[in-house]
């Protein structure tokens, strides 16, 4: 007997889950089936951001840090700290420990919410009288049927052609998470956001770390200024990045795993690490869908194919996050979660692209909203931009991390703020204030007028805006 719901959603990732409750909010009856499985078999909810992804990495970078502040920087505080050890088994207990405590998080938003939630794989069975049929695969099989669908089910780790993942030495993200003890050797593929926070955690524990990246340019998507101050603080840290490697042949053995590589100037190289990460990018996730059966339309990459609403090709069928297009993150797919559950409902649910913030969440922190200066000046418009070092800013100086700055750029005509882009402390909490100030479509002077509280790192944020009219006052 097929159970009925006025909405299912496949996946209880960031896009599924806040979808399903924003829907029940809404007075819809709701089903969730997400398949994660913890260490005992049992749900864990949250998808790839808090098993694999935002969440415990955050955790180990986190631990790592505080590592490497009692190793490096206590002593210029007064503090002796002698002997300093990382048990690593204990750190990677932390992070799951973290992990589990947002898996029971969800499943308590389900109950509270009503949502009914099933554990296993969810697949189009087909199209039936004034909706879908669903399948869920897991310790029973299930059937549910609903008017509505959404669709949330994520991205894979790309794999790199020749070199599959055994998370033992040829690592996707999941694997560098559960490393069992510092490598000594450590090589990474790709300098994007996973590749350098993992790369980060374990250069901070004593890896001698490696990362090859295939594009000349280092962070191309972030403003070329921020993106040359990251690099100098990651060379000052020993993370070694070489840009513009040409991937060859990779050889995984007990003792390790070798990469050949040419280098940017053409010459053959190779590199011999203990274990290597591979972070090239990621790929929508339609495995086991069968979107076939009820004809789902996807892309050349596999993506399902959506419009700006994120409507399917299909009546009643939606899908948001990394399955579909745009950037794959993790508050991306909440937003359109929610957006898709209020269009539902007949409302006017909301997304700008234009407003999303990037974080890179390194030592220093990076993250941007908006659009770079190289953007700006291949589109033509003419802007004004303003910076503002931490090295002068009173709260990083007695934090006693001075390193980085924050930019504005504005536009030349109306002063309304076209992008802020960051490198420093607390990068991922300051840009939320330059995200709200673009919703509103505030000028650069609308910040350098607000008051900021002092001493803070905020105060940077002000002083970049009055940057733009060339009149900083504590630089």
């Amino acid at each position: 007997m097929s159970k009925q719901f006025d909405v299912i959603v496949i996946g209880g990732g960031p896009g599924g889950y806040i979808g399903a409750i924003r829907a029940a909010q809404l007075g819809f009856n709701v089903a969730c089936i997400d398949e994660w499985k913890n260490d005992k078999g049992g749900p864990a909810p949250g998808g790839t951001c808090t098993n694999v992804g935002c969440i415990p990495s955050k955790a180990l970078l986190q631990s790592s840090e505080h590592f490497e502040h009692a190793n490096k920087h206590f002593a210029d505080h007064g503090i002796t700290a002698t002997g300093v050890k990382m048990d690593v088994a204990k750190m990677v207990g932390r992070k799951d420990a973290v992990v589990k405590q947002n898996n029971d998080g969800i499943l308590y938003l389900f109950k509270k919410n009503k949502i009914s939630f099933f554990h296993g794989r969810g697949s189009f069975v087909k199209a039936v009288d004034g909706g879908y049929e669903i399948n869920v695969a897991g310790s029973t099989d299930e059937t549910l049927t609903a008017r509505q669908v959404i669709v949330a089910t994520g991205s894979n780790a790309r794999v790199l052609p020749g070199a599959p993942f055994d998370e033992e030495r040829i690592l996707s993200n999941d694997g560098a998470l559960r490393m069992g003890a510092v490598p000594k050797r450590l090589g990474v593929i790709g300098s994007g956001v996973i590749g350098l926070e993992l790369g980060s955690v374990w250069r901070r524990l004593g890896a001698d770390v490696t990362i090859l990246e295939g594009l000349p340019t280092f962070l191309g998507a972030v403003d070329e200024q921020i993106a040359k101050e990251a690099k100098k603080a990651f060379d000052k840290q020993g993370l070694k990045i070489e840009l513009g490697v040409k991937i060859g042949e990779v050889k995984a053995g007990k003792k390790g795993v070798n990469v050949a590589y040419t280098d940017a100037k053409g010459e053959a190289k190779a590199l011999d690490v203990d274990q290597l990460i591979v972070s090239i990018g990621r790929v929508p996730n339609t495995i086991g869908l069968n979107a076939e059966a009820v004809g789902l339309k996807l892309d050349e990459r596999g993506a399902i194919v959506v419009d700006a609403d994120c409507r399917t090709n299909l009546p009643g069928v939606w899908a948001v996050g990394d399955v579909v297009r745009g950037p794959m993150l993790a508050h991306k797919a909440e937003e359109e979660g929610v957006a898709v559950a209020e269009r539902m409902a007949g409302q006017h649910g909301h997304v700008n692209f234009n407003t999303i913030p990037w974080v890179i969440y390194t030592s220093p922190e990076i993250s941007w909203v908006g659009r770079t200066e190289q953007q700006l000046k291949e589109q033509g418009v003419k802007y004004k931009a303003g910076t503002f070092p931490f090295l002068a800013n009173g709260r990083a100086r007695a934090l006693g991390d001075t390193t980085g700055m924050v930019k504005f750029l504005a536009d030349a005509a109306t002063d309304e703020i076209l992008g802020v882009h960051i490198v420093g402390p607390q990068a991922s909490e300051l840009i939320a204030e330059a995200v709200v100030a673009m919703e509103f479509k505030a000028s650069s002077e609308d910040i350098a007028r607000i008051c900021h509280a002092h001493p803070t790192l905020s105060e940077s944020m002000k002083e970049a805006a009055l940057a733009v009219d060339k009149r900083t006052l504590n630089f």
